[in-house]
Parts: C-alpha cells; sequence; structure tokens
C-alpha cells in the first residue's frame, strides 16, 4: 500500500482501504499533497510558457529537471516507506500534519 500512495492519483485506494493504519494514512496523505504540489507546479510552467511566447523551447530544460525531480522524491519516499520509515518533505509535511 505505501507504493500506491505515492503513485500519483493512486494514493486515494490506500486512504480508502486503510482506514485504521495510521502509518498507511500518512504515507497517502503525504502521496496526494506531493500530486497537489506536481500539478501546481505544472500549471505554473504552462502558464509561463503561455504569456512568454516563443521561450517555451528554452523553459523546457526547466520543466524536463522539475519532472525528474518529482520522480526522484517519490522514489525516495517510496523506499523509505517500504523499510518502515517516514520521508519528510520540507514544506510539504508540515501541510500534512495540518489535516
Amino acid at each position: 500500500m505505501v507504493v500506491l500512495a505515492y503513485l500519483w492519483v493512486f494514493a486515494l485506494v490506500p486512504l480508502m482501504v486503510e482506514e485504521e493504519d495510521e502509518e498507511i494514512k500518512w504515507h497517502a496523505k503525504h502521496g496526494l499533497v506531493l500530486l497537489g504540489a506536481e500539478i501546481a507546479l505544472w500549471l505554473v510552467m504552462e502558464l509561463a510558457v503561455f504569456v512568454s511566447g516563443g521561450l517555451g523551447c528554452l523553459l523546457f530544460p526547466f520543466f524536463l529537471m522539475a519532472f525528474v525531480a518529482f520522480v526522484l522524491v517519490r522514489l525516495a519516499c517510496i523506499v523509505k516507506g517500504l523499510r518502515g520509515g517516514r520521508f519528510k518533505l520540507p514544506l510539504l509535511s508540515r501541510l500534512v500534519d495540518r489535516f
């Protein structure tokens, strides 16, 4: 279930199925907040391309690096979760702890 918690919209599955397991809920909430951050960044990038016009080609390497960074963070979270730990993300973990 920890693996599903960090695979984009599949994070809803462990959140709904494992209602009593606090560890799985913690990972699922982090997966959803990470998904929200990824969507927000994607929207900002799309807006930047739309506003910049022809500079979209110059911004592509930054978009690619951001995508790779999100994939690496997801992999780190999955590995840490499978080992029984928690990978705390500096800003996102504080946001998740609120709800």
